[in-house]
């Protein structure tokens, strides 16, 4: 690969660290105490909780939308493969070691829609919707760290020129 092929996976891996680090920060001030039916009734009178609720889920979903929807096609044309469907791209970068299961991937990508839409309709819903997107944050910080050191390893240039690992 020229290193011109190089810039849109390199600016992939940029856009995709910054949404890591800023995901990483709003997730360590949300989960800061369990999030239970007695926190969701207090986010009616905190607006700056709200926000910060708001927040987590934007950033959760554009990680992983950067991530799948965007990186991942990039890495695989880079290595001269033929992206496919959403699927079948998590199933080649599963089977690359660089995603832990596919299936977490899927159920990360339905609560983005979970966060969003049972938000004010169920607290229950919301709630665990919430909580579990919170425990999935490191599949997307190590599906991020596993894509830049495999694409360090195998594209010549790129690591010198790409961003470093998020801590896990």
């Amino acid at each position: 690969m020229s290193e011109g092929n190089q810039e849109r996976l390199v600016w992939l891996l940029e856009v995709v660290a910054r949404e890591g680090r800023h995901l990483q920060q709003t997730s360590g001030r949300l989960f800061t105490q369990p999030l239970d039916e007695a926190w969701y009734a207090s986010l009616e009178a905190d607006p700056e909780l709200a926000e910060r609720v708001d927040a987590f889920a934007a950033r959760f979903g554009r990680m992983q939308d950067t991530l799948g929807d965007r990186l991942i096609p990039e890495l695989l044309r880079q290595l001269l493969e033929t992206p496919g469907s959403a699927l079948d791209n998590l199933h080649r970068m599963e089977k690359l070691g660089l995603l832990r299961s596919t299936e977490e991937w899927v159920e990360a990508r339905n609560l983005r829609n979970r966060l969003v839409h049972e938000y004010i309709r169920d607290a229950r819903t919301f709630l665990d919707a919430l909580n579990r997107a919170g425990e999935l944050v490191p599949m997307l910080v190590q599906t991020y760290n596993a894509i830049l050191g495999y694409a360090g390893d195998h594209l010549p240039g790129l690591a010198e020129r790409a961003q470093g690992r998020l801590p896990e």
